[in-house]
């Protein structure tokens, strides 16, 4: 091999050295814990694919998992939705002062997802917060956001406040590149500013609303932060197993078990590759 051909590899020695200590270790570490299980009396010894055969019969890890594919199926949609709304409105130009508000929307994102889950929790609070005020006030008994049928939903919501900015800013990036021209001969041709979303702006965001729906599906599976801090709150309403990483965490670090922990944080891991390369395959079929 020349000289000139090893430039390239130092140039990316540095990334796939950490790329690899980061990610693809801790990934075979995972995977060798699954199959093993440590005993009080024995040790550790070779289970083969026993605990993955455990958590396919494992009842709290499909709750966990059914909890998060519901969160998937009805907050995304809802937060992708009002990501485009707000992109369009901010890139049509017509909105006074979309500098501020394309900032303002953002900025929930910058906010820690811990601060943010407390803010919002301290305003769920019927005893402490800002429902229990307004029932107070009003002299009324508002639905109690941390109670256990609505405790998912209420979730929902703070993921939404995080993450419509987010994706905004993915949608808008795109918008900002169509070609001008397109416009110009849309005007001409007396198309309305519908017309113009249908036949222009939508056709140019496939790409990036994929790219934002693979990225809402895998944090819809990792959901994890929130459940944990909400629990300090709501601990009626927040199973240990309310999500398969709170699951994990649980297992691991109030019960021991390390190696099945490992084993449900593999197989959770799977199955998001598994629904985000559907997601994928379905939208290029489409678009083909």
């Amino acid at each position: 091999m020349t000289r000139r051909s090893w430039i390239g590899w130092q140039f990316v020695a540095p990334f796939l050295a950490v790329f690899a200590l980061v990610f693809l270790a801790p990934i075979a570490y995972s995977l060798y814990l699954s199959l093993y299980r440590t005993r009080l009396i024995g040790g550790t010894s070779f289970v083969g694919l026993e605990n993955y055969s455990k958590a396919v019969e494992d009842p709290q890890f499909w709750s966990a998992a059914g909890r998060v594919s519901l969160f998937l199926v009805v907050q995304v949609p809802i937060m992708l939705v009002l990501a485009l709304l707000v992109a369009l409105a901010i890139d049509s130009g017509r909105l006074y002062g979309s500098s501020f508000f394309r900032i303002s929307i953002f900025l929930p994102y910058a906010v820690p997802a811990v601060v943010a889950t407390l803010m919002w929790g301290f305003m769920y609070g019927s005893q402490f917060g800002l429902i229990s005020y307004l029932n107070d006030w009003f002299g009324i008994t508002l639905p109690d956001p941390l109670a256990p049928n609505l405790v998912l939903a209420a979730i929902g919501n703070i993921t939404t406040w995080e993450f419509v900015g987010y994706n905004m800013i993915i949608l808008y990036a795109a918008l900002r590149v169509v070609d001008p021209s397109l416009y110009e001969a849309a005007a001409i041709d007396g198309a309305g500013q519908f017309r113009i979303i249908r036949a222009i702006k939508l056709p140019a965001l496939r790409g990036p609303l994929l790219i934002a729906t693979l990225f809402s599906i895998i944090g819809s599976f990792q959901l994890f932060t929130e459940p944990v801090v909400l629990r300090t709150i709501a601990p009626n309403a927040i199973l240990t197993y309310f999500t398969p990483n709170y699951y994990a965490w649980q297992l691991s670090v109030g019960g021991q078990q390390f190696n099945y922990s490992a084993t449900v944080a593999v197989v959770m891991g799977l199955l998001t590759m598994l629904v985000a390369y559907l997601v994928q395959a379905r939208a290029v079929r489409k678009a083909v």
